[in-house]
């Protein structure tokens, strides 16, 4: 206690201790700031294994910014009177965990368990849409902090500890440690194999954990299938939703973190695949169009179109000349009309620019992305982290794809129905509803490949109506 690391860091108090690992609240001199720091010691304890797998986590805690994963901050040598070994360095979240949570005596309702799935989802979504993919391997009540609870909100959960975090990097046949957590491990963990959907093993049974107050080990089980439902009253869509986040077998459970918000947020499960014949799982293709940003994603399961920003065009330009002689307006030598002129042309100038910023951020960093299955059809929009989601619906038959060009709206006012206002677009059907996709973001080149790609995936004949 009160050790200073590397004349900067004084400890304050221990946080957890696990072999040859040790966990401390610290407050950095320099900042003032209160950080986590996981101490590594040589001793007796320690195994080369443990230091890959440290210096593993520092490695990948480093590529990482979530709100809702704390900061990577330091990497240090430590070699003093108390300590000798490896220090990481991490933002400090105050709050407790969910195992602590439980063990003070507090319960979870439904929806507050369905909120803090959503949450984790989100987190497990952007771990594994990482390259390579992230997985944490390690999700428990344990590692996973809840803060700020309110009335109507079950807090703000943080997902901890990634000391045993692993990227899909290695291939095949290479050797792979074997962590994890009893109780919270899927069957493949246990032979050393880990894929994204394992995290989603491990949320189900955390979740499992919530909704009953029992560790999965307490409940029944047959061959890592976790016998939930006689120990707590659910509504048995959300029951089905848990039951194939934990299925055992890798074929037959939820096969991404975003299929499983989507199923979450639609109350929607697809059949489960019995054939095994038929299964070419997880097999993932990705599709590219010469002269085009645009990349398709193809599994067995959904097929993805990921649309880039699409940069700066004719529109940010125009909006760009069109300001630029109001903005030599402002300049001290122009300023020779009278005073209410002159503010009338700097509010016009400050209203254009406003147009142009927003017209400039989402030509820069706007993407959005269009997930097609076989009975629904899911769009999202991103923006600097904030997702802006819509779903179009579950058809009882296949979806419909055909190429239609239709008439846009300019940036300020609809365009007559002239050959310059149209562009190209999706038309695609679901139930015989009809959905205009992607209007202004494809060139016909694009939309036609788009449609090829689509027909082909979901083995649909061009429309007939």
């Amino acid at each position: 206690m009160n050790d200073i690391l590397h004349g900067r860091y004084e400890i304050q108090q221990p946080l957890g201790r696990q072999a040859g690992r040790q966990t401390f609240l610290a407050r950095d001199l320099q900042t003032q700031a209160q950080v986590v720091i996981k101490l590594l010691t040589l001793g007796k304890e320690f195994q080369w294994q443990d230091l890959k797998l440290f210096e593993r986590e520092a490695s990948i805690l480093q590529t990482l910014s979530h709100p809702a994963i704390p900061r990577y901050l330091n990497y240090l040598d430590v070699d003093s009177p108390a300590y000798k070994g490896f220090a990481l360095v991490q933002s400090y979240v105050e709050a407790k965990s969910l195992e602590e949570h439980l063990k003070a005596g507090r319960t979870f309702s439904e929806a507050e368990v369905k909120q803090l799935a959503k949450a984790l989802l989100e987190v497990l979504i952007y771990l594994h849409q990482q390259s390579p993919p992230v997985i944490h391997r390690d999700i428990k009540p344990s590692n996973i902090l809840l803060s700020n609870r309110s009335g109507h909100s079950a807090g703000e959960a943080f997902l901890v500890d990634f000391g045993s975090v692993q990227t899909l990097a290695a291939k095949e046949g290479s050797t792979i440690t074997v962590v994890g957590t009893y109780g919270y491990m899927p069957p493949e963990q246990f032979g050393g194999r880990a894929v994204p959907a394992s995290d989603l093993y491990s949320l189900g049974a955390t979740l499992i954990f919530l909704v009953t107050g029992q560790h999965p080990t307490e409940l029944s089980q047959d061959d890592f299938r976790i016998h939930f439902r006689q120990a707590v009253t659910l509504d048995s869509t959300f029951a089905d939703w848990l039951e194939r986040l934990t299925e055992p077998s890798l074929d037959r459970r939820l096969a991404s973190a975003e299929e499983a918000l989507l199923a979450l947020e639609t109350a929607y499960l697809k059949p489960q695949i019995s054939d095994r014949s038929d299964l070419t799982f997880r097999s993932e293709a990705m599709s590219y169009l010469p002269g085009s940003d645009i990349v398709v994603t193809k599994t067995p399961d959904f097929l993805e179109i990921l649309i880039p920003p699409e940069g700066v065009g004719l529109k940010e330009l125009s909006l760009l000349a069109l300001n630029t002689p109001l903005w030599l307006f402002w300049l001290p030598q122009y300023q020779t009309y009278p005073g209410e002129f002159s503010q009338l042309v700097q509010f016009i100038s400050i209203a254009l620019s406003g147009f142009l910023a927003i017209a400039l951020i989402r030509a820069l960093f706007k993407k959005t992305r269009l997930r097609v299955s076989k009975e629904s059809i899911f769009i999202t929009h991103e923006l600097f982290g904030w997702k802006r989601r819509k779903h179009l619906g579950v058809g009882k038959q296949k979806p419909n794809v055909e190429f239609d060009i239709v008439s846009t709206s300019s940036f300020f006012y609809s365009y007559p129905e002239t050959e310059l206002s149209k562009k190209p677009c999706l038309k695609i059907w679901v139930n015989n509803e009809k959905h205009l996709l992607l209007s202004g973001l494809l060139t016909e080149y694009e939309a036609r490949w788009l449609i090829r790609e689509l027909r082909t995936w979901l083995k649909v004949e061009p429309d007939k109506q």
